[in-house]
């Protein structure tokens, strides 16, 4: 701020009784600077950048959900991000309906809880489909009973390992569900002034109506994170992050699938007369030698040239090359 001399002062004064400078023009150019009001009560604890961050992060976490929702219990089921937004903790609990499901969780290593807030028009249909229905709405909303809420905590489970998954890539958390509640008036879980983060997904079950599923994130939560979060600029796997234990589920997993194998020893051509005579102990001449290799065909593929031989009282055989055209194999 300039602060004016004696002097000028003085030059001032004068001008103004003289009239050289009316006083309206010394008022008005006394307003020109424009002024932010600022309320100290919600300050603005996320950039800009921070939530686009936050947004483009949880669009992927939307897809993964929506993907394994939909496999899982085989319904068509969309879930998507609507909106990243800052606001109090006040603000949201009193935006929330009652009766509603409260999923308190933690992240670890991140210190502090977060919640998870399943709307029942999302809720309902989707307990609905785990009971084996068709994902059909109540006509009015109640209260979940002991039932409902089991698989209600089940459903989070799911929706937090999805989470866990979109955010591997920046960092690894281990989800934990601390409680879950029904009345969000009754438990005040942070200081009403606290800032958090407000992810909004909405949600579509079937034909039923839409839902959402919002969550909540307060800033000390996140607040190791912020910084580093802004300076991301991609989020997609890395072979080099995949750690033992995650190729260790990925070829368990890998072992259940059924594939068939087929071992073609050879072939020959009779009569339909000759081979209703055909008795045990019968020779057939084949068009293949003793020391030539079989076709092994994988689902009617063949891949791989093969050996005939035993393993303990078992037929086995054993590769020996791979087919022409199939060295990618």
């Amino acid at each position: 701020m300039d602060v004016l001399s004696q002097s000028e002062i003085d030059a001032l004064l004068d001008a103004l009784s003289t009239g050289e400078v009316e006083l309206e023009a010394l008022q008005e150019a006394q307003h020109i600077v424009e002024y932010k009001r600022y309320d100290f009560r919600r300050p603005n604890k996320f950039s800009k950048e921070q939530l686009r961050t936050l947004l483009v992060l949880h669009s992927g976490f939307a897809r993964l959900l929506s993907s394994f929702l939909t496999g899982y219990l085989r319904n068509d089921i969309q879930v998507e991000v609507a909106s990243a937004d800052q606001l109090t903790y006040e603000d949201f609990i009193r935006s929330i309906p009652s009766p509603t499901v409260l999923v308190v969780f933690s992240l670890k290593p991140l210190a502090g809880t977060a919640i998870a807030q399943l709307d029942p028009m999302f809720l309902f249909p989707m307990i609905d489909l785990f009971f084996g229905g068709n994902g059909e709405t109540p006509k009015s909303v109640r209260e979940l009973t002991d039932i409902e809420i089991a698989v209600a905590r089940k459903l989070s489970v799911i929706i937090l390992d999805n989470l866990a998954l979109a955010w591997k890539d920046v960092i690894k958390v281990e989800p934990l569900i601390d409680s879950i509640e029904t009345n969000p008036h009754l438990h005040q879980l942070f200081s009403f002034n606290e800032i958090v983060a407000l992810i909004t997904l909405t949600t579509q079950v079937g034909d039923s109506a839409k839902g959402f599923v919002n969550l909540c994130l307060p800033f000390p939560l996140l607040e190791p994170l912020v910084s580093h979060m802004a300076g991301q600029r991609r989020f997609g796997p890395q072979a080099s992050a995949i750690s033992e234990i995650e190729k260790k589920k990925l070829e368990h997993w890998l072992g259940y699938p059924m594939i068939g194998i087929t071992v073609l020893t050879g072939q020959t051509q009779i009569t339909v007369e000759d081979f209703l005579q055909l008795q045990e102990g019968d020779v057939l001449l084949l068009d293949r030698r003793m020391d030539q290799d079989m076709d092994l065909y994988i689902d009617e593929q063949l891949k791989f040239k093969a050996q005939a031989g035993t393993m303990g009282n078992q037929l086995a055989v054993q590769i020996t090359a791979l087919v022409e055209g199939d060295k990618d194999v």
